[in-house]
């Protein structure tokens, strides 16, 4: 087997990029895509996420070109995107460029015309009447059935296929919840077998980090929205982040200010927090976990991208908020006062419904953050710690300041400052 690189240290300072390969150019295609590795790899990306790459059942299709979700077949690739050799080549490139690169799977439901459903219905779900059934509105797909021993196997067989056939590096698994924990825990053990991978889980179960190494903080997302909309407060986000610490050791939360659902339902990050975008964007690198930028967030793209129809990015130079995404890419990857291991401290500061700040560091990092997580202009206050005294640089402007053990800062509006050393 291949010698393990997924340390804790490793995912504490790696970062996801997700790819909609469908809107991520003109071509929407694998080789379209591929250009942009390298400026990937120099923003300081460590992992690309794909979308779903197998191909999209026609039965019940929702609009043109249909959900990546609805699988017809779990070893075919999208002729949308390409060819298998397309698809390797990808894998290829992207392991020259230094990056690893996990694809989606759907491992809870299919698409209505999956070949399953006819060479195996049993291994579906089924009503009193025997028909197929899908229990959580969604309408172009139907439940898979994992009582049934035999759609275990050809499921865990499936997701080997890639890891041998085109050396992927790992699942992000969707709605990783819906399906029975056990079975997480066989399919990572079979799958290991041949290489060490890494594991994402669209869920916040506490209890899948006995298989993933990273789950969704969609109750910090949802807590965040609130606080913009005036509907809760900072000490409903320090609850959230209080639960996330209570997880399992080692659990890391996946943190992001948009994804594929949030930006085509919900809206994109400028349409969900205004103003505190930038706030949130940079909260999700320099808090404990994993950040997560989507598809041209650098641009910023400032489209909802359709799901079922295409609707692609259009890639304008220059890319405003690439420097942005470089400078806090980097810090992850290289500071180790934000990796695992390292020491944290909240400080306590005046308008504690306001100011949010924490400095974390090791012997030879300190990276000390001050937010202000309100629309309140002007809020001057003191922060007293005998670490903060010394030289620090500002992660943006890189100029360097002088900080006392106690030390004055006015924030205004949605503000924020990182400070290393």
């Amino acid at each position: 087997m291949a010698k393990n690189i997924y340390t804790q240290e490793w995912k504490s300072s790696a970062s996801i990029y997700e790819v909609n390969i469908r809107q991520f150019t003109a071509a929407g295609t694998f080789n379209a895509f591929a250009k942009h590795l390298p400026r990937l790899k120099k923003m300081g990306v460590k992992i690309i996420w794909l979308m779903p790459i197998t191909p999209i059942s026609v039965e019940k299709r929702q609009g043109a070109l249909g959900s990546y979700y609805a699988c017809s077949d779990y070893i075919s690739i999208n002729p949308e995107f390409g060819s298998l050799d397309d698809f390797k080549d990808l894998v290829k490139q992207a392991h020259e460029q230094g990056l690893q690169l996990i694809i989606d799977w759907v491992a809870n439901h299919t698409g209505y015309d999956h070949h399953w459903t006819k060479e195996h219905s049993d291994w579906y779900e089924k009503d009193a009447a025997g028909n197929f059934v899908e229990r959580h509105g969604w309408e172009d797909v139907i439940d898979l059935n994992y009582k049934n021993k035999d759609l275990r196997a050809a499921m865990i067989e499936s997701m080997q296929y890639w890891v041998k056939e085109c050396d992927i590096d790992g699942f992000r698994c969707d709605m990783a919840h819906l399906v029975p924990l056990d079975f997480w825990v066989e399919a990572r053990q079979q799958c290991e077998t041949i290489k060490p991978l890494f594991w994402l889980a669209e869920c916040e179960v506490p209890e899948y980090h006995k298989v993933f190494d990273v789950t969704y903080a969609w109750k910090w997302m949802h807590a965040t929205e609130k606080l913009v909309n005036n509907f809760a407060g900072l000490h409903d986000l320090k609850l959230v982040l209080k639960e996330y610490q209570e997880y399992p050791p080692g659990a890391l939360k996946l943190f992001f200010t948009s994804n594929h659902d949030e930006n085509s339902w919900n809206g994109t990050e400028y349409e969900k927090y205004g103003n505190a975008a930038a706030l949130l964007a940079v909260f999700s690198f320099v808090w404990p976990g994993v950040p997560l930028i989507y598809s041209g967030q650098e641009l910023p793209n400032l489209k909802r991208l359709k799901f079922f129809e295409k609707d692609h990015i259009e890639w304008n130079e220059p890319l405003k908020r690439e420097s942005f995404y470089t400078s806090l890419l980097q810090l992850k990857s290289l500071n180790t006062a934000l990796h695992d291991g390292a020491h944290m401290n909240v400080l306590p500061a005046e308008y504690n419904d306001y100011i949010f700040a924490f400095l974390r560091y090791t012997e030879k990092n300190k990276v000390l953050v001050i937010m202000n997580f309100s629309d309140k202009d002007r809020l001057q206050f003191k922060i007293a710690h005998p670490l903060i005294e010394g030289s620090f640089t500002h992660l943006f402007s890189g100029i360097t300041y002088k900080l006392g053990e106690v030390q004055s800062f006015e924030l205004q509006a949605w503000e924020y400052l990182v400070l290393i050393q």
